[in-house]
């Protein structure tokens, strides 16, 4: 019996790719632009991060197969087996996301959506109110920008600072997840199913995309 090879599988779809840099460049602006006190881009870029965050929910329920939350969101039993070492290859924890990956994922996203939704309501009473503080009370504004401000954007150091360490302690490993990130391709078992990556994705990414912004446009004006 033959036994299967290893092969280029395309695990990283172009959308998914490009969202993950374009949020990252949209969080260094952010954070960058707040701290040299840049306010006329600070909430660009939290407009911009609104809109790829909104985009990665959706892509998440109708992207490339290893992008969807159902490929790699698993239950706390999964996960202790994860750790333990006793997934089976079937189950194919690390094609995409792992099981810690995947939490990793879904707290970063549940940050930004948070330094997100606290910025729209924020009054820091000196350089900028948020297009939605008028819906707000001034208590609940003023404790808004207190979280965007303190224990959310710590929160947000805090989960980049593991992702990155996870990155280092995987290329020690040996795993490479940089690189996969950019071309979009792992070394996997032929028999390993890959992401949809056509132009039919691509198109109705971009339509996804397209949508997002112009419903953070609608928000915010």
């Amino acid at each position: 019996m033959t036994l299967p090879t290893d092969t280029r599988v395309r695990v990283w779809d172009l959308p998914t790719r490009v969202f993950h840099w374009a949020l990252l460049a949209a969080v260094v602006g952010a954070v960058a632009s707040a701290k040299a006190g840049l306010m006329d881009w600070h909430p660009r870029f939290g407009y911009a991060v609104f809109a790829l965050v909104a985009f990665r929910l959706l892509w998440g329920v109708v992207g490339g197969r290893w992008s969807r939350f159902a490929s790699f969101v698993r239950g706390p039993g999964t996960v202790w087996r994860y750790l333990r070492g006793n997934a089976s290859a079937g189950e194919r924890l690390d094609v995409g996301h792992n099981p810690l990956g995947a939490l990793s994922v879904l707290a970063l996203l549940a940050v930004l959506a948070v330094q997100v939704g606290t910025g729209l309501v924020s009054d820091d009473e000196i350089a900028f109110v948020g297009p939605l503080n008028a819906l707000v009370s001034t208590d609940t504004g003023l404790a808004a920008t207190s979280w965007h401000r303190g224990w959310g954007q710590w929160l947000l150091f805090g989960l980049v600072g593991l992702h990155v360490a996870a990155i280092v302690a995987y290329a020690v490993r040996g795993q490479r997840l940089v690189p996969a990130m950019w071309h979009g391709d792992k070394t996997l078992p032929a028999t390993t199913p890959p992401s949809a990556d056509g132009l039919a994705q691509r198109l109705l990414a971009a339509v996804l995309l397209a949508g997002c912004a112009v419903g953070v446009w609608w928000v915010v004006t």
